[in-house]
């Protein structure tokens, strides 16, 4: 248990239920969450037999306000007048209930595993085609429609092979994690069953506002009316690839809600890393923040811009800067993130043939059992058999004896771990190479072990480091090249300012003037215009005055703090 800050204070005495809570990254937001379903359940706003409905994205998120919550509310009291759950698992909970009003099969298969994926690499797909076929699905399934109207408009659209799996998956009456939300929001169409669970939740609270998917927040509002709190941050919208949509969903909260409350101190990270997100916000949409306790930091933090004239120098600086700071800081994490995995895998290459401690966030974490099977199919395998069998998963799970497996999340784990492999050498990685990235633990120690951490802007949402060195802040890769359109531009700007909002004591945005493409020809770059604004950061450092400060930041501190 905590003190709270006024604006934690603040959230949990309001009593109005129709809350929108603007909380950017590190400034509290889970213990304000927390104190928020608290303050309810003290006053008595929700009572008995009615309960308060924690809504989340994902089961790490499910379970950080539960610890939080423990701290505040009974046992007892959690048990009998709390419900927290994520999204999908809300959605399942409608469909089990209540999905015979829309002639759901009280058999239908439930998700557990990605099967649109399975079922694209069981037809061989490219990378890219699955990506299309996925995209197709997504886009389909995000509105409100019945099976028969989702397979009218696949065929409209004219993708045979998103016809062929979607056909395949309503014979086998099973569902696909993007058939979760559509389906729960046709059932809770039914005006009974929405009052069913109006009058069961008292009233709701959902994580995350920015992430939800325009089906999902009218699910939302069908179970909690006038009666939900709203907490996010727009500045941090990062998955429209997934269906959220961040500024719709923004406007539509700000819309509705009765009252607002914005956070505006970080308790995260220096000033120096919280001036240059402050420089994005015409791009982010995002509050100005401040730091709640400027003095803790060492000479104000250090935000820096650095140019490179090409990424080998770009890897060796970042190779050299953590080693520099992991030999005055042993126990600090330095994050290394890119816009995509292509670009970062120059600084992967250094780490992998020095002698750093590093973590690449992008492999799966495996059981020692699990691993060790892994490997050994991996060392035992020939591509060309791999290439010409029937069903390529099949055939590495048949190298591992998989169907003599008894124990259920044994053989999930497997297959997941071949599912893996299979996407990798599709992508073209060398065997040898994903022996070496075959890793064991389990995630928690994982992500706070100290050393270097290579991820993605996307992987890292969430988390947070001692220092984050951006790479590949060039035009083309940050903004992608794909990104047009005002909102896709804005989208871009969020995800920079999410990669360095990871930063406690520092964060570096670097760039290369030549990278190679795919093919290996090398192309000259554009310095993205992001890291040119972030340039006139007044607190933003560069060149000679970026090596100044790491030679005279007083280190003893920095490894305390």
């Amino acid at each position: 248990m905590v003190n709270p800050t006024a604006k934690q204070a603040q959230i949990r005495d309001m009593t109005e239920l129709s809350l929108m809570v603007v909380a950017p990254a590190g400034c509290g937001k889970t213990e304000a969450l927390a104190l928020r379903v608290a303050g309810i359940l003290a006053r008595g706003q929700v009572s008995s037999p009615r309960r308060v409905l924690v809504v989340t994205f994902s089961k790490k998120a499910r379970d950080n306000i539960r610890e939080r919550l423990a701290d505040y509310v009974d046992a007892r009291t959690l048990r009998e007048k709390v419900t927290i759950a994520n999204l999908h698992g809300l959605a399942a909970r409608i469909i089990r209930s209540h999905g015979n009003v829309i002639g759901i099969s009280p058999d239908v298969l439930m998700p557990d595993s990605d099967w649109v994926a399975a079922e694209c690499r069981a037809l061989r797909l490219g990378y890219d085609r699955t990506d299309e076929v996925r995209s197709v699905l997504q886009r389909v399934k995000l509105q409100s429609l019945n099976d028969d109207e989702v397979l009218e408009m696949i065929r409209a659209l004219g993708d045979p092979i998103a016809e062929t799996i979607e056909t395949k998956r309503q014979q086998e009456r099973r569902l696909t994690y993007e058939d979760l939300p559509r389906l729960a929001e046709l059932v809770l169409q039914s005006p009974w069953v929405a009052e069913i669970y109006n009058q069961h939740f008292g009233c709701v609270v959902v994580d995350e506002f920015q992430d939800l998917t325009l089906q999902q927040l009218r699910m939302l509002k069908s179970i909690g009316s006038d009666r939900i709190t709203f907490a996010g941050d727009l500045a941090q919208g990062i998955y429209t690839f997934a269906g959220a949509a961040p500024s719709a969903v923004h406007e539509s909260i700000r819309g509705d809600s009765k009252a607002q409350i914005s956070f505006a101190e970080s308790h995260r990270s220096s000033p120096s890393v919280l001036d240059l997100v402050n420089v994005l916000r015409d791009q982010t949409g995002g509050e100005e923040l401040v730091c709640a306790k400027p003095e803790r930091w060492t000479s104000g933090g250090l935000g820096a811009v650095q140019s490179f004239a090409d990424v080998e120098k770009e890897a060796e600086w970042v190779s050299r800067f953590a080693r520099y700071v992991l030999k005055r800081a042993p126990q600090h994490r330095v994050g290394v993130i890119a816009r995509t995995v292509g670009r970062r895998r120059f600084v992967d290459e250094l780490m992998r043939v020095g002698d750093l401690p590093w973590h690449r966030w992008d492999d799966p974490l495996l059981d020692r059992e699990t691993a060790i099977v892994t490997q050994r199919i991996l060392s035992k395998l020939k591509l060309e058999q791999w290439e010409s069998a029937e069903n390529p998963i099949q055939y590495l799970l048949s190298m591992g004896d998989a169907g003599t497996i008894q124990d259920p999340d044994a053989s999930k784990s497997l297959r997941e771990a071949m599912e893996w492999a299979h996407d990798e050498l599709v992508r073209g990685t060398e065997i040898e190479e994903l022996r070496g990235r075959v890793k064991i633990g389990d995630r928690s120690a994982f992500t706070t072990s100290p050393g270097v951490h290579l991820l993605s802007g996307h992987a890292g949402k969430g988390q947070q480091f001692d220092w984050v060195c951006v790479v590949g802040a060039e035009e083309g890769v940050l903004p992608f090249f794909k990104a047009k359109s005002s909102e896709e531009l804005a989208e871009e700007a969020r995800t920079l300012s999410v990669m360095i909002s990871r930063a406690r004591h520092g964060a570096l945005v670097l760039h290369a003037k030549s990278v190679p493409d795919n093919s290996g020809r090398v192309r000259g770059k554009e310095e993205s215009r992001y890291s040119r604004q972030l340039r006139a950061s007044p607190s933003c450092l560069t060149g000679a005055d970026l090596v100044s400060w790491l030679s005279n930041a007083d280190w003893a501190a920095i490894a305390a703090s």
